[in-house]
Parts: C-alpha cells; structure tokens; sequence
C-alpha cells in the first residue's frame, strides 16, 4: 500500500522529467497541497467537528463511497492546479528565455519553499498537524493472511491506485495526446515542426502528474489522517527515490520503483526494530541506485514508451 502511493506520487516526477529533462523538486508540495485539499473539503462538510469524541466520524454505505470519491477528486483537482500554477509562474518565463537548466533548478526549489511556507506562515497553529476524521472504521478487516491484515481502507487503496496507474499508462501509450507526450519525451523542437503544440502538451504534463499526486496525498491521509505543511518533504524525496530506481522517465519504472521502495522501507524497519530506520534505509537506497545503477532498473525513457 505504501508503495502505491510512492508509485503516484513518482509518475510526477517520471513524466515530467521525461518531457522537460527536469527534476521538478516543488512536486513535492503539490502532493502536499492535494493533501490540504482533503481536509478542505472534509472541513466544510462539518466532518472534522466529529473527532475526539465529538460524534461518531464513521461513515458507511454509498455515503461513505460518495465522501471518499469527493475527497479523492478535491484533493486531485488542489494538485493539478497547483502543478499548472507552478509551471506557468516559475518554469514557462524560463523555457522562453532558454534559461539554463540550473535556473529551472533554482526556481524548482524555490517554487517548492514557497508553497510550503505559504501554507505554513498563517500562525503557530498553521504549523501543527491538522488531523483528519477517520471515515473508515479501523478495526474492519476484509480479510487475514499470516500475522497480516488487510483492512478496508488498505484494499481502497491498492485497487484504485493500481487502477489510477493503468489507466495512465493506457493514456500514454494510447491516445493521440499521450503520442504528443511521447514526442516532445523524444524531440521537443523536432515535434513543434511537426505541429505539436509543446507548451500545451508540457502543460497536460503537469496536470496529470499533479492528478497523480493528488489521488497519492488523498490515500495517504486515508491510512495516516493527518495533513502538515511539510508533510511533502519525505514522501517527495522518497517518490524521487522510486522514479530513480525503477528508471526516471520511465512509467513502469515508477510504478515498479514505488512499489518496491515500499516493500524495502516496511520490512527494513520490522527487521531492524526501528521504524524511522526505514526512512533511512530508503535514503541509502538512492545512494546505492545512483552509485551503481543510474539509469534505474528498467532505464528506458518515456520517449521510448510502447504504443
């Protein structure tokens, strides 16, 4: 479950380095305004006044289905803007001026303290966690295996991010404005001579990467119920990590990057006792994949993407 939310997270990162040679650094606080995009919408709803023994905050049926879907489709919609917002303010005025790439960096970085420190500057208060009502009931179990069980909300997550990511690739690898990614991916100049509108389709870029980590922050407050103005920053270098280690640039190097890195950091923190080991574990793990292997896993780039 964790790794499928590295997965989403990454396939930002993934595409827009496959388009734009970038590494978008403010991506990680486009995850995390996504995950404000919850508490949002649960907040004007009147649902975070039912926690802490104010009222029962479990919902069922197609109540439940129907808050679930409308806080996945705010929280996608809060990212997506941000992503757009992010690559018109600080990476297009660049890209017209043919800047060199260490002032994308620059602007990378900065794009993501301010939105960051954007959220975070309105008072002490703003600084502290803002907890979410849990919407499912945590002692359900679906089912056992083992000394394992899988609950509810993690079989949520799981099939619809597996769902999400399928139906990108689809998207990519199918459609005329994934060829047009697919294009500007392999040769930007050479695709606007072609007709290829790059500025549209950079633009398409960020907001299904945005989507993406929308949907990602969306079940991550589903399993941990809390949203912080840095929250982004672990969960995006850990995302960075999987996009480096299944391939960046490459979808299903993401996908298999995220899901692995998941898999690593858990059972890295069982074996060693020691939970925040595993974010440790994680870093090494970037360390090691860009020593010995930098192309990742797989290596092979989104311009080389199978239709």
């Amino acid at each position: 479950m964790l790794g499928a939310i590295y997965s989403l997270v990454a396939l930002g990162y993934t595409l827009v380095y496959g388009v734009l040679r970038l590494i978008n650094f403010a991506h990680s606080e486009v995850w995390m305004l996504g995950a404000f995009g919850s508490f949002a919408t649960l907040w004007v709803l009147g649902i975070p006044n039912q926690i802490a023994g104010k009222g029962d905050p479990t919902k069922s049926g197609f109540v439940l289905v129907g808050l679930l879907v409308l806080c996945l489709l705010v929280s996608m919609i809060f990212s997506a803007v941000a992503a757009v917002v992010v690559e018109r303010l600080a990476y297009r005025p660049l890209r017209k001026r043919q800047a060199p790439r260490l002032n994308f960096l620059i602007a990378a970085i900065g794009a993501s303290f301010m939105l960051s420190e954007a959220v975070g500057i309105h008072g002490a208060k703003a600084r502290e966690e803002y907890p979410l009502p849990r919407i499912f009931q945590r002692g359900r179990i679906l089912f056992s295996f083992g000394s394992g069980q899988m609950h509810m909300q993690d079989m949520v997550i799981l099939v619809v991010g597996v769902m999400m990511m399928i139906g990108l690739s689809l998207f990519v690898s199918k459609t005329r404005t994934g060829r047009g990614i697919r294009a500007v991916a392999q040769d930007g100049e050479t695709a606007r001579l072609m007709g290829v509108n790059t500025d549209r389709v950079i633009l398409i870029t960020f907001i299904v990467g945005g989507l993406m980590a929308g949907a990602g922050a969306f079940f991550y407050e589903l399993k941990l119920g809390y949203a912080r103005y840095d929250v982004g920053f672990q969960i995006g270098v850990k995302s960075f990590t999987a996009a480096v280690l299944g391939g960046i640039g490459n979808i299903r190097g993401a996908y298999l990057g995220g899901l692995l890195l998941g898999l690593i950091e858990v059972y890295s923190s069982v074996v060693l006792g020691d939970q925040k080991m595993g974010t440790v574990v994680a870093f090494v793990v970037l360390v090691l994949v860009l020593m010995f292997r930098p192309s990742g896993l797989l290596g092979e780039s989104l311009s080389r993407t199978r239709a």
